[in-house]
């Protein structure tokens, strides 16, 4: 292919390369290394003058440093007069940030805080506090404003969604490929274009020729959240569908309890889930699930973090076979005897081939 480079990050290597085996050229030449005080330092090996640059790096292992080695190798090619830049991003970094808020331990949060702090419309001003600071130490000031004052600060999260946005497009980005990102309401922070792949056939062409007697078997969403993505599974290979949903508690006191909406009991289960990191989410729907009669259960996710204890968390559950895309390197999991990983290479090259000669990417979202 002419006019076409493929760069690789130094995050998985192993997904550019065999991207670069489908597409039949050679991956471009770069070397990434870090000074001694940790700063990423990367020197292009090759022009990018007037080219088409694809730059593949995904959001796992060092985040930030992945990310900030992704930004300097955008800017590097801008400067070096690239004619278009693309960020090819199998699992885009904190895609999760407008998600329920986690514990330490992976498990959600009882109680949501507010998005934004409280909106306090008599705020006093500066000259206000002054007096009111007066007349307190006169033993004056009213019931009303020391509750006022002792009123503790409702905590907020912030979202970096725009910040992360900005960043790739101001560091040159002027195109944006990623699979199965977290929000829908993501590429709505870009100004350039972002296609956004979906790994939902691969899913269905995995399940039809690897899980025995899948039409006899039940797709679950471990949350709501998932249920649309899950359903369009059960719906296009015709199957039964259930979904484990929260109990919301009337009392504050009361923690939330899952309860299992639909029928598994005898019947063989597929969890459908977009990311799993800590295992949290989809062990305890993998419990449930078990205590309801299901016979074997298997897992499918598009991106499997894995982060902190999960693999032993996978290891313990009732999960009989955790099926992942390698959208983040699982090379180390790939010896794990319940751990299995499907290809989405080939989707991305396609997307990288269509994008570089200018056809329309619509082929990828239909089923094959």
């Amino acid at each position: 292919m002419r006019n076409l480079v493929v760069l690789g990050g130094s995050s998985h290597p192993e997904f550019t390369e065999k991207i670069c085996n489908r597409l039949g050229i050679s991956e471009g030449k770069t070397r990434l290394t870090k000074f001694s005080n940790n700063e990423t330092s990367v020197e292009m090996k090759e022009s990018v003058r007037e080219q088409d640059v694809y730059i593949i790096q995904s959001a796992c292992g060092s985040v930030n440093d992945n990310f900030i080695e992704l930004l300097i190798m955008i800017n590097g090619c801008k400067i070096a007069s690239a004619k278009r830049i693309t960020a090819v991003i199998p699992y885009f970094p904190y895609s999760r940030q407008p998600d329920v808020p986690f514990k330490q331990s992976g498990a959600p949060l009882t109680f949501l805080p507010p998005q934004t702090p409280p909106y306090q419309p008599n705020q006093p001003n500066k000259v206000d506090d002054v007096s009111s600071q007066l007349l307190r130490k006169l033993g004056q000031a009213s019931v009303e404003e020391q509750k006022k004052d002792s009123a503790p600060y409702r905590e907020w999260r912030a979202r970096p969604g725009v910040l992360i946005a900005d960043l790739l497009t101001c560091a040159g980005a002027d195109h944006i490929i990623t699979m199965d990102l977290h929000d829908a309401q993501y590429p709505g922070f870009f100004d350039c274009p972002v296609d956004n792949l979906t790994s939902l056939y691969t899913a269905i062409n995995y399940i039809r020729l690897n899980i025995p007697d899948y039409s006899e078997a039940v797709i679950v969403s471990p949350d709501a959240g998932g249920a649309k993505r899950a359903t369009s599974i059960a719906e296009k290979l015709c199957m039964d569908f259930a979904l484990v949903h929260k109990e919301r508690p009337k009392a504050h006191s009361q923690k939330k309890e899952s309860m299992l909406v639909g029928d598994v009991r005898g019947r063989n289960c597929i969890l459908i889930d977009d990311i799993t990191d800590t295992s949290y989410t989809i062990t305890k729907a993998a419990r449930l699930l078990r205590e309801k009669g299901a016979r074997k259960i298997y897992a499918l996710v598009s991106h499997a973090i894995l982060s902190a204890d999960a693999v032993n968390h996978i290891d313990q559950s009732a999960i009989d076979e955790l099926i992942v895309s390698n959208s983040v390197p699982q090379t180390q999991h790939m010896t794990h005897p319940k751990i299995k990983v499907f290809d989405v290479t080939s989707l991305f090259s396609e997307a990288i081939r269509r994008t570089h000669f200018g056809e329309s990417l619509s082929k990828l979202f239909e089923e094959a």
